[in-house]
């Protein structure tokens, strides 16, 4: 199945009323405490010649640093508004950006036959997608990396629920950057914490490496504390 209108709808509305300011977006961290860390994850498992390709690279943050670890980057995501963000700052010839629903089995498999067996970065995307969509995510990310690529997947866990709880519970509501993620009907921690392993092995995917962690965002709570959400990560090949 495809995402439902309503579900696109609302990432480009959200990616449309988003200035081009570093941060802007909650999740838009310094690509030091992401995708750097998280490629060295990667990298012991994954051949950096390969083009590594960043599901829902939203305004391309981490896609432009993982140019930097493999021999190229590409960029996708399922807003138009997103990508054209990612476009505007973006001059290294190294990197490209495309609008692509992951959901969209042939749009993929056009992805893998231009660019052959690639790796990934994917981070907080299944549990932000719509039940009924999140096999066919999980399938995409099998589909793009075929048998020589490897994926780096981050996805929330429960515990991000009490971490959200408590910043929507602030005296003042929650801070700016998460309003205008519940504004916009955006659902963080959605999918519970069994469903994510089993949506990857039901894609074929083969678990290489794995652990906790938590995904940085650029909001803190009214103490000072920055929001960081408690997440799993898997280093994962394909069938």
């Amino acid at each position: 199945m495809n995402v439902s209108d309503k579900y696109r709808s609302n990432w480009e509305s959200y990616w449309s009323e988003t200035s081009d300011d570093a941060g802007e977006a909650i999740w838009d961290c310094d690509p030091a405490l992401c995708a750097e860390p998280y490629s060295a994850l990667l990298l012991p498992h994954a051949d950096p010649a390969r083009t590594i390709v960043d599901l829902g690279c939203g305004n391309g943050t981490q896609t432009r640093y993982l140019a930097t670890r493999f021999a190229r980057a590409v960029g996708v995501d399922l807003s138009h508004a997103a990508v054209e963000h990612a476009r505007r700052a973006t001059q290294d010839g190294a990197v490209e950006f495309q609008q692509l629903d992951l959901t969209d089995g042939d749009a993929v498999r056009a992805l893998h036959e231009r660019l052959g067996d690639a790796n990934v970065f994917m981070r907080a995307v299944i549990h932000q997608s719509e039940p009924e969509a999140r096999p066919a995510v999980a399938a995409a990310v099998a589909e793009i990396i075929g048998t020589e690529g490897r994926a780096f997947v981050a996805e929330l866990t429960s515990g991000s629920r009490d971490v959200l709880k408590r910043a929507t519970s602030e005296p003042g509501g929650p801070g700016p950057k998460l309003q205008r993620v519940f504004h916009h009907g955006l659902k963080p921690a959605d999918a519970d914490d069994a469903e994510i392993p089993r949506l990857l092995g039901a894609a074929g995917l083969k678990v290489l490496a794995e652990g906790d962690t938590a995904l940085p965002q650029t909001e803190y709570l009214s103490d000072g504390t920055r929001i960081d959400l408690p997440a799993r990560w898997f280093v994962l090949a394909g069938a």
